[in-house]
């Protein structure tokens, strides 16, 4: 019996070594995360938001379009999915629908904040969380969602209260948080390396998960080594992918409207774009239903009488 994408999640939770995790967007950024070895991967309302509506991460986009968005990247591959849950889309009711939902469409794990609606990006200003009591009851809510489903879909306690309130504020509502059930817990926007160790050291049975935001955001950059000395379990780089996306699109852009295409290097060959997005092994399972069956070319079937078949061929 294969392996279930939330016990396989586990299992890389329960293996020694901090372990990294891109962010994609869409179902091609998700193989293309597979194809590179990693062993799982995050799914980010950022770049969600950005790729499918060319809008900012500030709680437009719906929870119905980042669950689509969410069911074509997991159909996508076969390595774990971590969800990108927002606030759970409402109260602790909305909390268990999204939880059902997010196991119903195969992912392994789900993070889930105390952000009030709308919510945004944790690197953005103006950041604002619900009170204690509602935040550690939507992850309750999360909890009992998973065993009424009779899953191990992996819950991950996200708390944005470091820039809404205070880093004390944050440790606290982490251990809450683990207190109630949460299996990772995650501060976003830790400010140095400093708050780093102290969120690692509360609750340590219970794995950190780490998010580095890359090119200017709150948290300082680290290696995956000094993550794993700082004692980090899981590691999220939420704009790599859609970061160098836009990158080269605008880089290729600049060239076409110069008259050029873009030159050798930057742009796969059509044979490794078709060997990507799976024409090679789409041929080779095609075969296996090949028939004898000769299709007659250039000819339509243009009446039947009598059980005549009449051919008309076209030019």
């Amino acid at each position: 019996m294969a392996e279930s994408p939330a016990k396989a999640l586990r299992r890389i939770l329960d293996s020694p070594g901090v372990h990294l995790g891109p962010a994609c967007f869409d179902a091609l950024s998700a193989k293309l995360v597979e194809r590179a070895g990693f062993d799982y991967c995050f799914t980010s309302g950022f770049s969600i938001s950005a790729a499918r509506l060319g809008l900012p991460d500030v709680g437009l986009i719906s929870y119905g379009e980042m669950l689509d968005q969410g069911r074509q990247i997991i159909q996508a591959v076969s390595i774990p999915v971590i969800a990108d849950g927002d606030n759970g889309y409402g109260n602790a009711m909305n909390v268990k629908r999204t939880v059902r939902d997010a196991i119903r469409a195969g992912f392994a794990g789900i993070f889930l904040e105390d952000q009030v609606a709308p919510k945004a990006c944790g690197h953005t200003r103006g950041r604002k969380v619900v009170p204690r009591e509602e935040a550690v009851m939507r992850i309750k809510a999360a909890i009992d969602a998973r065993k009424e489903s009779g899953s191990d879909i992996v819950i991950i306690a996200r708390t944005d209260s470091r820039q809404a309130v205070s880093f004390d504020e944050s440790l606290w509502r982490s251990q809450a948080f683990a207190d109630a059930g949460a299996e990772v817990l995650f501060i976003d926007a830790l400010t140095s390396k400093e708050e780093m160790k102290a969120f690692c050291e509360i609750a340590p049975s219970v794995p950190k998960m780490a998010n580095m935001l890359e090119g200017g955001g709150k948290t300082p950059i680290l290696n995956p080594a000094e993550l794993e000395d700082v004692g980090f379990k899981i590691v999220v780089y939420p704009l790599s992918l859609i970061g160098v996306s836009i990158q080269a699109m605008q880089n290729a852009l600049t060239t076409i409207k110069n008259g050029q295409i873009p030159s050798h290097g930057s742009i796969p060959t059509f044979e490794e774009i078709k060997e990507i997005v799976g024409f090679n092994s789409y041929y080779e399972e095609e075969k296996r239903y090949a028939t004898s069956t000769h299709q007659v070319s250039s000819q339509n079937v243009w009446a039947k009488s009598d059980g005549l078949v009449l051919l008309r061929t076209w030019g």
